[in-house]
């Protein structure tokens, strides 16, 4: 049994594993970033920390999210720095037993590494999400990276 941060985005239900999230917090304006990949919306700012806001709609389905007053920012640890994935509502923390775990088919795995499974459970399906993975198979990661890195480096140095 293992324990899931389930969000919904369009009609589906997706889980990111429990241990990967920080927080989840609702949406808030963030500070547009020019020279960035567009699925990154801007930054803002949790607990201190500058965090990438990405679009999980944009991501996953090519289309730009529409804030609702639902709409909630998923925040996790990828590789080295926070991420937030917008998401249209974060549902619930479910436990979902191993045996319901199916693996996603190689030919479907191969174009989209950080779908690692689908949750088949007795009303519904849910498709479980490595956001380290989507983080690193992303396009434009090392730009946003350098960008909080830079970012977070001046305001350590105002600060001084």
């Amino acid at each position: 049994m293992k324990k899931f941060v389930v969000f919904q985005l369009e009609r589906e239900q997706y889980a990111i594993p429990v241990e990967l999230v920080i927080s989840i917090e609702k949406m808030m304006a963030p500070t547009i970033v020019p020279q960035m990949p567009d699925y990154m919306v801007g930054v803002i700012r949790i607990r201190g920390e500058l965090v990438p806001v990405l679009d999980t709609r944009k991501l996953l389905y090519g289309r730009p999210f529409e804030e609702t007053g639902r709409t909630r920012l998923v925040v996790t640890k990828a590789e080295d720095i926070s991420v937030a994935f917008i998401v249209d509502e974060a549902k619930e923390i479910l436990d979902i037993p191993e045996e319901a775990v199916k693996q996603v088919n190689m030919l479907a795995y191969e174009q989209t590494p950080y779908l690692v499974g689908i949750a088949s459970l007795p009303e519904r399906l849910i498709t479980l999400i490595d956001p380290n993975r989507l983080f690193a198979h992303l396009e434009g990661t090392k730009a946003i990276k350098e960008h909080i890195y830079s970012a977070a480096f001046s305001l350590e140095t105002e600060r001084v």
